[in-house]
C-alpha cells in the first residue's frame, strides 16, 4: 500500500495570506492540531500547529526569559521570539520545514519519516516533493485504519489438523529467533499447542505470534518455557 491508497483527500488548509486568528478558527472549528499552509498554487510552503500559537502576546503567553539568557541571546533569536509572539500573518509564525512525501510512497517510508521527525501527519504532494501542489494528508490514524483494513477474515475451509500442524511449523522455522532446541507443535480443532524450550518470554511470545498468524489457527496454547540456567551454560 501506498500514500495515495489511505490519505484523506478532503484537507483543511490555510492560504499564507490568512491570519493567526484565522487559524485558530480552522483548527477549532474543524478539530485538528495543525493544518498545512499553501500558496496561491497550492503548494505546500509551511505547516500551523497548535505548538505555533501557544506564546501569544494576545494571552499573555509569549516566552519571558531572564536577564541572563537575554544578555547572551543574540538579536536574530530576540527578533524570531517577538515575532513568534506578535506576529498577525500566518507566514510569520508557521513553520518552514515542513515533512512531505509523494503519492507513491510505501507506507513503511511514512512510518519511517514520523519517527524520525516525531510528527503526527505528513502532507502528501503531487508534481514533486519539494514544490507539489497538496494532493492529501497522512496522518497516524489514517494508518491505524489500514492496519484495521487488512484485519484477516477466517479461512472458508478449515484445514485438517495435520496440515494445520505442517503450516505452523514452516512459519516457525527459519527466523533469527528460533530455538535451537525442539519445539513441538500439536494441532486439534484448529487449536495449537507449542511445547518446548526457548531462550526468553520475548522469544516466547514471538512463537505465539507466528503459529496466531497462520490461517486456520483458531487459538494458541503456549506451554513453551525458558531454558534452566543450567542447560544455558551448557551444564
Amino acid at each position: 500500500m501506498r500514500a495515495r491508497d489511505i490519505m484523506s483527500t478532503d484537507v483543511v488548509c490555510i492560504n499564507t495570506k490568512e491570519s493567526v486568528f484565522d487559524a485558530a478558527q480552522l483548527m477549532l472549528g474543524a478539530g485538528v492540531s495543525a493544518v498545512p499552509v499553501v500558496n496561491d498554487k497550492g503548494s505546500v510552503v509551511g505547516i500551523v500547529s497548535e505548538a505555533d500559537l501557544l506564546r501569544r502576546v494576545e494571552i499573555g503567553t509569549q516566552a519571558k526569559k531572564s536577564w541572563l539568557v537575554r544578555l547572551v541571546d543574540s538579536e536574530g533569536a530576540a527578533a524570531h521570539d517577538f515575532v513568534a509572539a506578535h506576529g498577525r500573518r500566518i507566514a510569520d509564525v508557521m513553520t518552514r520545514e515542513v515533512v512531505t512525501a509523494g503519492e507513491d510512497e510505501p507506507l513503511g517510508g511514512l512510518v519511517d519519516l514520523m519517527e524520525r521527525h516525531k510528527i503526527k501527519r505528513i502532507p502528501i504532494v503531487r508534481g514533486g516533493v519539494r514544490d507539489g501542489v497538496l494532493a492529501g494528508v497522512v496522518s497516524r490514524s489514517d494508518l491505524l485504519r489500514a492496519v484495521l483494513s487488512r484485519e484477516p477474515d477466517q479461512p472458508v475451509l478449515q484445514p485438517t489438523d495435520r496440515a494445520l500442524r505442517e503450516l505452523v511449523v514452516a512459519a516457525l522455522e527459519g527466523h533469527p529467533w528460533t530455538s535451537k532446541w525442539p519445539v513441538n507443535v500439536i494441532a486439534n480443532d484448529g487449536v495449537v499447542h507449542l511445547w518446548g524450550f526457548v531462550e526468553g518470554e520475548e522469544v516466547r511470545k514471538a512463537y505465539r505470534v507466528a503459529a496466531e498468524n497462520v490461517p486456520g489457527v483458531r487459538r494458541v496454547k503456549n506451554h513453551l518455557r525458558g531454558l534452566p540456567a543450567s542447560v544455558g551454560m551448557g551444564v
